[in-house]
């Protein structure tokens, strides 16, 4: 049986998703009914029907309810058909522990105006030893557990930071465009709203590769990305430096810190992994 949701968000946050996402009880209950009886309309979709998972596709497509359809169904489609990024999501195996703990992909544990912050540091793997898949799977596994645990992303959405830091040819060979297209498809159909993609440190041939993913990008998520070729600096004016990582000028907690962090939460997830993935289309 499907657990009930119960909203324990302060009134503030209550009153801006009212007024940004159209989110009342009326309409989540609304919702919720609706979204349940398509589930159970569509078995072969393998759908989550606890009520925190359906919310955050609710909100993410502001309560339209076609689009939520949509949206929930490409996503469980993405998940029958990428297992090299959604099958056998155990931290202790294979490279993916590595890779997590490296920090390649980490969010603070802190909120900049109530929006999550994701640093994607996309060339700290070595491209000669670790698959992009690998490193990929590992930061979903971590935006799962994150927009489960931070609510505040499902209302206020996150900002993701890009760090090109030292990019080598190594790193650019793993980006096909088979593999660029299936990255934009991702993130156009996970339950949470990127508001900012940031790219630092970026170097100046970028833009040949971000022509090719804005392709395959809508124009509402086209217009989020921002490009920035210097060093952190122009971070400060995205994200309070109080949260900022040392690595990156701020006050806050290094990336090996971070890395350990959500290496340690992603192990205290396993068996809640290893049932998930039963949640897929057929």
């Amino acid at each position: 049986m499907s657990k009930s949701y119960v909203c324990e968000l302060p009134i503030v946050v209550q009153n801006y998703a009212e007024k940004m996402l159209n989110e009342t009880e009326v309409a989540r209950q609304n919702g919720f009914k609706e979204i349940k009886k398509w589930a159970a309309d569509n078995p072969h979709l393998h759908i989550r029907t606890d009520e925190k998972y359906i919310l955050p596709f609710l909100r993410g497509c502001k309560f339209n309810l076609d689009k939520t359809k949509k949206k929930m169904e490409n996503f469980y489609l993405m998940r029958r058909d990428r297992t090299e990024w959604f099958k056998n999501r155990n931290v202790l195996s294979g490279d993916i522990g590595e890779l997590v703990k490296m920090g390649c992909l980490v969010v603070l544990k802190e909120t900049h105006e109530n929006q999550v912050v994701i640093i994607i540091r996309a060339t700290a793997h070595d491209p000669k030893k670790h698959s992009l898949n690998d490193v990929l799977k590992g930061g979903k596994m971590i935006l799962d557990v994150a927009v489960s645990e931070y609510e505040l992303a499902q209302v206020y959405g996150v900002i993701a930071i890009i760090d090109m830091t030292n990019v080598k040819m190594g790193h650019a060979k793993q980006l096909s465009l088979t593999q660029i297209k299936h990255m934009v498809f991702a993130w156009q159909n996970y339950y949470c709203r990127p508001q900012r993609i940031q790219f630092v440190n970026a170097p100046h041939y970028i833009n040949i590769f971000l022509d090719i993913f804005k392709k395959f990008m809508s124009e509402k998520l086209s217009k989020r990305v921002h490009v920035s070729y210097s060093g952190n600096s122009s971070l400060a004016s995205i994200v309070d430096r109080s949260i900022l990582p040392k690595d990156y000028g701020g006050d806050g907690e290094t990336i090996e810190e971070l890395g350990s962090y959500w290496y340690d939460k992603l192990v205290s997830y396993a068996d809640w992994f290893a049932e998930d993935e039963k949640y897929k289309a057929e």
